[in-house]
């Protein structure tokens, strides 16, 4: 089983899919900021704040590779693996930043999450930038909400993960997935 813990930057979704692992679960790690540093380091230009098709081409080829990888274990259907963002995170950024959808919708169709999706709001008291993460507070606030959107727009239940410490997050979680 395949599911994404997701949200606006800094919301906290690092630190809750820490803590599953911690717990014995597997994670992928978001792709988009692999992305951010590996572009940085390498002096390239597909970043979020240079070009952005480019930017979103490559985290759409990226996840899917993700998907592709984790789907096809032998044990993915009854194994849990958490991923860090999922692919509607691409067709979000795409709605954001006015970018063509057509590929990426394609790609939400056909590479398919478990039903229920989890999604970190914004938290103004854990909110920091750093080098990868740029928007503001309000930009968070924005992205949450299409994200929220674009979820369900791809046929996604939504639950918002609290704003509680980890490990009651982190439970909550579980407990969902268990269906309690």
């Amino acid at each position: 089983m395949l599911v994404v813990i997701g949200g606006g930057p800094g919301a906290g979704k690092t630190t809750v899919l820490g803590e599953l692992e911690r717990r014995g679960f597997k994670h992928v790690a978001e792709v988009a900021r692999q992305i951010i540093q590996e572009q940085v380091r390498d002096g390239g230009n597909a970043l979020p704040w240079s070009d952005t098709a480019r930017y979103c081409a490559l985290m759409l080829k990226r996840s899917i590779a993700s998907y592709e990888e984790h789907a096809s274990r032998e044990f993915a259907s009854v194994e849990v693996t958490f991923f860090d963002r999922g692919i509607p995170d691409t067709l979000c950024y795409a709605r954001l930043v006015g970018l063509p959808e057509d590929q990426i919708v394609e790609a939400c169709r056909k590479y398919r999450y478990a039903q229920r999706v989890f999604l970190a709001p914004p938290w103004k008291e854990i909110y920091a930038r750093d080098a990868e993460r740029k928007q503001s507070f309000g930009e968070a606030e924005r992205t949450y909400e299409l994200m929220t959107q674009t979820y369900e727009d791809c046929g996604y239940e939504v639950v918002e993960i609290p704003r509680v410490s980890v490990e009651e997050r982190v439970d909550f979680i579980l407990s969902m997935m268990r269906g309690e």
